[in-house]
């Protein structure tokens, strides 16, 4: 196929904006993204589910029994949250921001016959292969994002989904060019009001084809998605052409800056900063200004060729987005406090029953429960100076997870206040705040008191620390 001598002109009107700032790293959490027949499987909206189990040789979660290995690091609070599926529940604040999302897909954006263009998958297991996790989005061995100790393990080779992207090449491969998914995720994380080791994500992924992408450009027919011999670039990879990638890039702002307006509001302010995922190249943040300062809400680029190619869609090239629906909600619906997704209190649900999905919704806080504040210090396990991978040592997330195991959804923040080295001994030493506050009653010294102290326990047997209490 013929190029024009000056391809790039007559697509300058679409494309002309502002430069974009530059951000060095992002992370790779932004952009969301099971071997075998797990992926597909739906979980049971008829009854209740299996109840999660984990024995001494194997785990068993939704309906499904998984080996354990010295890999397998899920706890029964964890599981516990797996069927609950808050995106689907009706009235829900996740359930609204998912319905009005696919809402405005629906009516936006129509396919042949007048049927909506993107498909809605919101059911799939979160159970998931690491290959699926990870290798299929081409995060290389090795990767931060791997560790054991930021991710839920079944086992060495099973896991809960740390991403939704985890079934990006599974929809693809199923003969899918555009398509939304929301589901489930799940990492091991600090702890405060904004971040739970369970949370939801929403993503988008839509293909084009030569003709597709270039129908409605002059001349179109003389350009290709592709290119022989070209060189990855920071504006391309190697296998697009520039006229392509620019093309894409442009489909791709549009159709999220018509998203968050809808969302927003027509008056939103947007802004896009240059980032970096394995997954997606060129990659983005999009970030909106809300209530005066500027606000991640969410990541995307041009798919890499390389996963396009894998998943039998090579002839293709395609964009991808991901959000968190947990960030969306708290900050249009005003909700103070991550945890309060997982209440039953009727005070906090009924204020989400609404009979019109688009219908605007301000959060009225509950009680405002006095916190208590506890502190643990202990000295961290001595390890050979030359060693350095925390796998092998102490990890701050190890310490968050075993909080969340003993006190669950009482601990509000845990903070790292102090450290100290021991100038003769090299021991290092660590303390801890944590703040315990009931999202519905008040919280007795006492009773908090008999948690902190099996916290206290704990961690000396199961983390090896030595406390100072």
């Amino acid at each position: 196929m013929r190029l024009l001598n000056n391809p790039l002109s007559s697509l300058l009107p679409l494309l002309q904006c502002p430069p974009l700032p530059l951000r060095h790293r992002c992370r790779l959490s932004t952009l969301s993204a099971n071997g075998g027949s797990a992926s597909h499987r739906r979980l049971s909206t008829d009854g209740p589910a299996p109840r999660p189990v984990i024995g001494q040789d194997s785990v068993a979660v939704a309906g499904r029994s998984y080996p354990r290995d010295d890999f397998t690091n899920v706890t029964p609070r964890i599981l516990a949250k797996v069927g609950r599926d808050l995106h689907n529940q009706s009235n829900h604040p996740l359930w609204l921001i998912k319905e009005r999302i696919k809402a405005h897909f629906y009516s936006a954006y129509i396919g042949r016959g007048g049927n909506p263009l993107f498909s809605v998958h919101d059911n799939l297991s979160p159970v998931v292969s690491v290959e699926q996790n990870f290798d299929s989005l081409l995060i290389p061995p090795g990767h931060p994002s791997r560790k054991r100790g930021d991710n839920y393990y079944l086992n060495r080779k099973t896991m809960l989904r740390a991403h939704t992207s985890a079934h990006q090449r599974e929809l693809v491969s199923s003969g899918l060019d555009a398509f939304l998914l929301a589901g489930d995720v799940y990492r091991r994380d600090e702890i405060d009001g904004s971040h739970y080791p369970v949370f939801h994500q929403m993503e988008g992924v839509r293909l084009f084809s030569n003709h597709e992408l270039f129908s409605a450009v002059p001349q179109g027919e003389e350009l290709s998605l592709f290119e022989a011999g070209g060189r990855r670039s920071p504006q391309k990879q190697e296998a697009h052409s520039l006229e392509a990638v620019k093309l894409l890039e442009f489909n791709l702002k549009l159709t999220l800056t018509r998203l968050v307006s809808h969302l927003f509001g027509e008056d939103v302010e947007v802004r896009w900063v240059d980032c970096y995922f394995p997954f997606t190249h060129p990659s983005f943040e999009m970030e909106v200004l809300f209530q005066g300062d500027w606000m991640e809400v969410l990541g995307c680029g041009v798919m890499e060729q390389e996963l396009l190619a894998s998943a039998g869609a090579g002839n293709k090239a395609g964009w991808a987005f991901g959000l968190g629906l947990e960030r969306l909600a708290m900050v249009l619906y005003g909700i103070p406090d991550i945890r309060l997704f997982w209440s039953q209190d009727e005070r906090f649900l009924k204020q989400f029953s609404v009979e019109d999905i688009q219908q605007r919704v301000v959060f009225q806080p509950l009680s405002k429960f006095p916190p208590l504040f506890n502190h643990i210090s202990f000295w961290l396990p001595q390890t050979d100076e030359d060693e350095e991978d925390e796998e092998d040592g102490f990890s701050e997330n190890d310490f968050y997870e075993l909080v969340r195991s003993i006190a669950g959804d009482l601990v509000e923040k845990v903070s790292l206040v102090d450290q100290f080295t021991h100038p003769d001994t090299r021991r290092r030493s660590q303390c801890y705040s944590i703040v315990y506050r009931h999202t519905e009653r008040t919280l007795t010294q006492q009773e908090v008191r008999l948690v902190h102290e099996e916290i206290e326990r704990r961690a000396e047997r199961e983390l090896g620390v030595q406390g100072r209490y």
